[in-house]
């Protein structure tokens, strides 16, 4: 099935799409810094470049968006009707990388938070904000 809009027109919503300071990480980096955290933003020099690093307490947070991760059984990650062997492909690409990306982590000592968008959604945000809360500080 071909796409549904031209090639500019995809073109220009995907170049909309946010790679950092999205609205759900904004979210989850006020609210640390409002309990105190103090944190590094996308470091280079770890695998995957998380999205959130507190040195101090040897963790590290992403915040994933559910499509593009492929966040199982959520709603919020059902593939297009149109291009679904290369989204699919490329998704499984994301979800092989972040599997590596967090053994490396693990392996060189940080404790790897992965938090989805749509665990962030309104109703399960304070849960979720106060579990990524207790297990930072439960590290020590």
């Amino acid at each position: 099935m071909a796409d549904v809009h031209s090639k500019e027109v995809r073109s220009f919503n995907m170049s909309h799409v946010k790679g950092k300071n999205s609205k759900p990480e904004l979210l989850v980096r006020k609210y640390l810094f409002a309990k105190g955290l103090r944190y590094k933003l996308y470091d280079k020099k770890l695998p995957g470049k998380p999205d959130i690093v507190l040195p101090k307490y040897e963790t590290v947070v992403f915040i994933h968006g559910c499509f593009w991760h492929g966040h199982e059984n959520c709603q919020y990650a059902s593939l297009p009707k149109t291009s679904t062997e290369f989204w699919s492909s490329k998704i499984e690409e994301n979800k092989k990388r972040d599997v590596e990306n967090t053994k490396l982590l693990k392996k060189s000592g940080w404790n790897v938070l992965v938090v989805f968008g749509c665990e962030l959604k309104k109703g399960i945000q304070e849960q979720t904000l106060n579990s990524i809360l207790n297990n930072i500080q439960n590290q020590f």
